[in-house]
């Protein structure tokens, strides 16, 4: 009952009057069930007087909320110490490490979590080999005996947690904490240099360098084409190195090399490049030239797959032709065309072959290139890229290409038997006895095959002590030529042995005349000697024949000027007049005319 009596204070009006001490409220409501008990008691006695009931009801009920009020707050009380105690201890809602959610852990708890997650930690490296194509590899933890190395950034934030903070992200009035764990992470140096020296992007038995655009070589039929780059993957390993390092030690769970700028080294020269496909173009202009030599029947094309291994460039780009090249290609088409000093086999009139021997000193017909010249010319052909026909420079022509390439229009001299024969086109149209020159005096005419060299109406064969004019003078070897001879009577059998020449062909005055009417400049003349040919019989040049070139020397005297020239005409006119004797100028019909031009040019003088 003390306990009561200090717990309980009665008014004047006989109420009842609870006191105002939560703590005896509390105090009473512990005390448990003999307390209440007599609580209980003490309010039937008060029930037991009608007129006081309804009074102690209401202070009653007053009472009763009262106390559940003071138990409600101090048990809120209780509950925000106990809730301030754990978060002194365990982190924040919404707090963040590293990635991860670490709300309600202990800093201890956290710990252990991210030590456990290292047994199961794989870093996947995203890389491209070769081809461009994507593949991976990894890195486990244990691989390089990765392990933590907490500093006590945790325990700092644990301390750094306000008060009441937990309440205000309860109600989300604030944001999640990120923390961050740097150097928390650590492997093994000496396992980590294992393990990067076996991965495929540090291994050069994986990696390939990127490689340059770059012209190819020659193809036949398509020139120069353009091999496009090829990127490899090529890293920039000190780069890699730094990436995974970082990667590894922040927990990462994936890096993609590939997407990283500038890890893996490009080409520095692209197909697009202006200045390779300019060089591309240059050398597929001179792998396009085709130049056509014809020689005859056979033909020598020169085109691009020749060509392209004779171009050179340099790192400017300029294009060059590389001469040596040329010298070998001209020199290759003079040793199968130049016929120029070679051997031949000739068919001799007779029905017999014969052997016409090469060198300078059995004669100079044949084609003969001007090699030096043809390379120039050639060369800067191929610099303009130009492609077509092409004939090559000569020194000397022939009628025809190959073997016989004297044709079928030509002067045959057989010296044995002292006789000459003409063909034009193959067929015979001239055949005469003749006088070669002096075997026996060693002025004998040399043998092998020769070209007119030019042909003069009325020159002056000049010699050592000789000087005999002529009407038709058709040179074939420097100073032995083909020639009229008026000073001779016969001609053929062996004359030559005694009273040869000094090396001409010495003929009768009308056949020098219409040999000279049918020859040109280049008309093959083959001299050769034939065993079993000899002959005895002679041709007679007569009076009639030799006033002829008094007549043809008139005639020729045309219009008479006051020129050098005609006054040529009008003294070899009168020369071959003189050396007739009676009965050859009895023939000269036109002598009136040789005495008018002579008396008219005197008077002109």
């Amino acid at each position: 009952m003390a306990e009561l009596a200090d717990a309980l204070d009665l008014g004047s009006s006989g109420s009842h009057r609870v006191g105002s001490s939560p703590t005896i409220c509390i105090y009473l409501l512990r005390k448990g069930k003999p307390m209440r008990k007599n609580w209980d008691r003490k309010l039937e006695e008060f029930e037991e007087e009608p007129e006081r009931a309804r009074p102690v009801r209401k202070v009653r009920s007053f009472w009763i909320f009262f106390v559940f009020v003071l138990v409600l707050i101090d048990i809120s009380g209780i509950f925000l110490a106990l809730r301030e105690h754990y978060y002194r201890h365990h982190f924040l809602p919404g707090t963040m490490v590293n990635g991860q959610d670490i709300s309600g852990r202990t800093a201890e708890e956290v710990k252990n979590a991210i030590s456990d997650k290292l047994d199961d930690y794989s870093l996947t490296v995203f890389e491209r080999d070769e081809n461009g194509e994507r593949v991976s590899e990894s890195i486990n933890g244990a691989e390089i005996a990765l392990e933590m190395n907490f500093d006590n950034s945790l325990e700092k934030a644990l301390r750094a947690q306000t008060r009441l903070e937990w309440l205000k992200r309860k109600f989300k009035r604030s944001d999640a904490n990120e923390l961050t764990l740097s150097s928390s992470v650590k492997y093994n140096r000496e396992a980590w240099k294992m393990k990067l020296a076996g991965m495929k992007c540090m291994s050069e038995d994986f990696i390939t360098p990127p490689r340059n655009a770059k012209i190819s070589d020659y193809q036949t039929g398509e020139g120069y084409v353009i091999i496009p780059e090829s990127y490899g993957n090529q890293p920039d390993k000190k780069r890699v190195r730094k990436i995974l390092s970082e990667a590894v030690l922040s927990l990462q769970s994936e890096v993609d090399l590939t997407a990283i700028e500038g890890i893996y080294e490009d080409p520095a020269i692209l197909s697009d490049d202006p200045e390779l496909n300019e060089k591309a173009e240059k050398l597929n202009r001179y792998a396009t030239i085709k130049i056509v030599y014809t020689f005859g029947e056979q033909k020598e094309v020169l085109d691009g797959d020749i060509i392209h291994t004779w171009i050179q460039t340099d790192d400017a780009g300029n294009v060059t032709v590389d001469t040596s090249h040329v010298t070998d290609y001209v020199a290759s088409l003079r040793k199968k065309y130049d016929t120029i000093f070679r051997d031949r086999e000739f068919m001799t009139s007779y029905g017999v072959p014969v052997t016409l021997e090469g060198g300078e000193d059995k004669g100079d017909y044949g084609w003969w290139m001007d090699y030096t010249t043809e390379e120039q010319e050639l060369t800067e052909m191929i610099l303009k890229g130009e492609s077509g026909e092409r004939t090559p420079v000569y020194f000397q022509t022939a009628a025809e290409y190959g073997e016989q390439d004297y044709g079928d229009t030509y002067v045959e001299v057989n010296l044995t038997a002292q006789h000459i024969f003409f063909y034009k086109d193959g067929v015979l149209m001239l055949e005469s006895d003749c006088v070669s020159g002096n075997e026996r005096r060693k002025n004998g005419t040399p043998e092998g095959v020769y070209g007119i060299t030019y042909k003069e109406r009325n020159a002056t064969l000049v010699g050592e002590n000789y000087s005999t004019p002529v009407s038709w003078w058709m040179p074939f070897n420097n100073n032995v030529g083909l020639h009229d001879a008026t000073w001779r009577r016969k001609f053929g059998a062996n004359i030559n042995m005694s009273s040869g020449s000094h090396g001409c062909v010495n003929l009768p005055y009308t056949v020098a005349r219409e040999l000279y009417q049918m020859v040109d400049k280049g008309t093959p003349v083959i001299c050769y000697h034939l065993e079993g040919t000899e002959s005895k019989e002679t041709t007679e040049q007569t009076d009639e024949d030799i006033a002829q070139s008094a007549i043809d020397a008139i005639e020729a005297i045309g219009t008479v000027q006051k020129t050098e020239d005609c006054k040529k005409r009008i003294e070899r006119a009168r020369q071959l007049y003189n050396g007739l004797n009676g009965t050859g100028r009895g023939y000269v019909y036109n002598y009136d005319a040789l005495k008018s031009a002579e008396t008219e040019y005197r008077a002109l003088k």
